[in-house]
Protein backbone atom coordinates (compact mmCIF):
# COMPACT_ATOMS: atom_id res chain seq x y z
CA UNK A 1 0.00 0.00 0.00
CA UNK A 2 1.12 3.20 -0.71
CA UNK A 3 1.48 6.33 1.49
CA UNK A 4 -0.80 9.15 1.45
CA UNK A 5 0.93 12.67 1.15
CA UNK A 6 -1.47 15.03 2.87
CA UNK A 7 0.23 18.43 1.04
CA UNK A 8 -2.69 18.89 -1.37
CA UNK A 9 -4.91 18.74 1.01
CA UNK A 10 -3.68 20.50 3.84
CA UNK A 11 -3.18 23.25 1.26
CA UNK A 12 -6.82 23.06 0.20
CA UNK A 13 -7.67 23.74 3.69
CA UNK A 14 -5.69 26.65 3.92
CA UNK A 15 -6.96 28.21 1.33
CA UNK A 16 -10.57 28.22 2.09
CA UNK A 17 -9.15 29.78 5.61
CA UNK A 18 -7.51 32.22 3.67
CA UNK A 19 -10.11 33.16 2.05
CA UNK A 20 -12.28 33.75 4.58
CA UNK A 21 -9.83 36.28 6.51
CA UNK A 22 -9.13 38.22 2.96
CA UNK A 23 -9.40 41.66 4.05
CA UNK A 24 -8.30 40.64 7.74
CA UNK A 25 -5.80 42.66 9.52
CA UNK A 26 -2.36 42.04 10.41
CA UNK A 27 -0.97 38.51 10.61
CA UNK A 28 -4.77 37.15 10.91
CA UNK A 29 -5.33 37.54 7.23
CA UNK A 30 -1.59 35.06 6.09
CA UNK A 31 -0.63 33.46 9.23
CA UNK A 32 -2.82 30.04 9.27
CA UNK A 33 -2.89 29.96 13.26
CA UNK A 34 -3.95 33.30 13.63
CA UNK A 35 -6.75 33.24 10.38
CA UNK A 36 -8.26 29.94 11.73
CA UNK A 37 -8.90 31.85 15.37
CA UNK A 38 -10.05 35.24 13.62
CA UNK A 39 -12.23 33.11 10.77
CA UNK A 40 -14.31 31.17 13.41
CA UNK A 41 -14.55 34.38 15.96
CA UNK A 42 -15.93 36.12 12.92
CA UNK A 43 -18.38 33.45 12.31
CA UNK A 44 -19.53 33.74 15.91
CA UNK A 45 -20.36 37.56 15.58
CA UNK A 46 -21.89 36.85 12.54
CA UNK A 47 -24.15 34.35 14.16
CA UNK A 48 -24.81 36.04 17.19
CA UNK A 49 -25.27 39.49 14.78
CA UNK A 50 -27.90 38.08 12.74
CA UNK A 51 -30.19 37.21 15.54
CA UNK A 52 -28.80 40.80 17.08
CA UNK A 53 -30.25 42.44 14.02
CA UNK A 54 -33.77 41.41 14.23
CA UNK A 55 -33.93 43.02 17.67
CA UNK A 56 -32.30 46.49 16.66
CA UNK A 57 -34.60 47.05 13.66
CA UNK A 58 -37.57 46.51 15.27
CA UNK A 59 -36.66 48.63 18.04
CA UNK A 60 -36.16 50.61 15.55
CA UNK A 61 -39.99 50.10 14.08
CA UNK A 62 -40.96 50.69 17.57
CA UNK A 63 -39.46 54.09 17.72
CA UNK A 64 -40.57 55.71 14.42
CA UNK A 65 -44.16 54.64 15.54
CA UNK A 66 -43.78 56.05 18.46
CA UNK A 67 -42.44 59.50 17.13
CA UNK A 68 -45.15 58.81 14.55
CA UNK A 69 -48.16 58.51 16.94
CA UNK A 70 -47.20 61.52 18.77
CA UNK A 71 -48.76 64.36 16.77
CA UNK A 72 -51.81 62.43 17.40
CA UNK A 73 -51.92 62.82 20.98
CA UNK A 74 -50.88 58.75 21.61
CA UNK A 75 -48.22 56.97 23.08
CA UNK A 76 -47.03 53.83 21.45
CA UNK A 77 -48.28 51.37 23.84
CA UNK A 78 -51.79 52.87 23.24
CA UNK A 79 -51.29 52.87 19.34
CA UNK A 80 -50.84 48.94 19.77
CA UNK A 81 -53.34 48.83 22.03
CA UNK A 82 -56.04 50.38 20.03
CA UNK A 83 -54.50 48.26 17.27
CA UNK A 84 -55.56 44.97 19.01
CA UNK A 85 -58.88 45.92 20.22
CA UNK A 86 -59.50 47.33 16.45
CA UNK A 87 -58.46 43.84 14.85
CA UNK A 88 -55.67 45.44 12.88
CA UNK A 89 -53.14 43.19 12.24
CA UNK A 90 -50.31 45.27 10.66
CA UNK A 91 -46.71 44.73 11.67
CA UNK A 92 -44.53 46.95 13.02
CA UNK A 93 -42.14 47.22 10.09
CA UNK A 94 -45.40 47.92 7.66
CA UNK A 95 -46.21 50.78 10.15
CA UNK A 96 -43.49 52.14 10.12
CA UNK A 97 -43.30 52.06 6.58
CA UNK A 98 -46.15 53.51 6.16
CA UNK A 99 -45.93 55.76 8.22
CA UNK A 100 -42.53 57.41 6.66
CA UNK A 101 -44.17 56.66 2.87
CA UNK A 102 -47.90 57.50 3.34
CA UNK A 103 -48.88 59.17 5.64
CA UNK A 104 -52.07 59.70 4.74
CA UNK A 105 -53.22 56.04 5.10
CA UNK A 106 -51.34 55.52 8.54
CA UNK A 107 -53.20 58.68 9.49
CA UNK A 108 -56.62 56.71 8.70
CA UNK A 109 -54.67 53.35 10.66
CA UNK A 110 -54.36 55.91 13.77
CA UNK A 111 -57.67 57.40 13.29
CA UNK A 112 -59.45 53.88 13.46
CA UNK A 113 -56.93 52.79 16.33
CA UNK A 114 -58.12 56.44 18.46
CA UNK A 115 -61.75 54.91 17.83
CA UNK A 116 -60.87 51.28 19.50
CA UNK A 117 -59.37 53.23 22.26
CA UNK A 118 -62.14 55.21 22.83
CA UNK A 119 -65.36 52.70 22.69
Amino acid sequence: MSRVKRGVTAHAKHKKVYKAAKGFYGRRKNTIRAAKAAVEKAGQYAFRDRKRKKRTFRALWIQRLNAAVRPFELTYSRFIDGLSKSGITVDRKVLSDLAINEPAAFEAIVVKAKAALAA
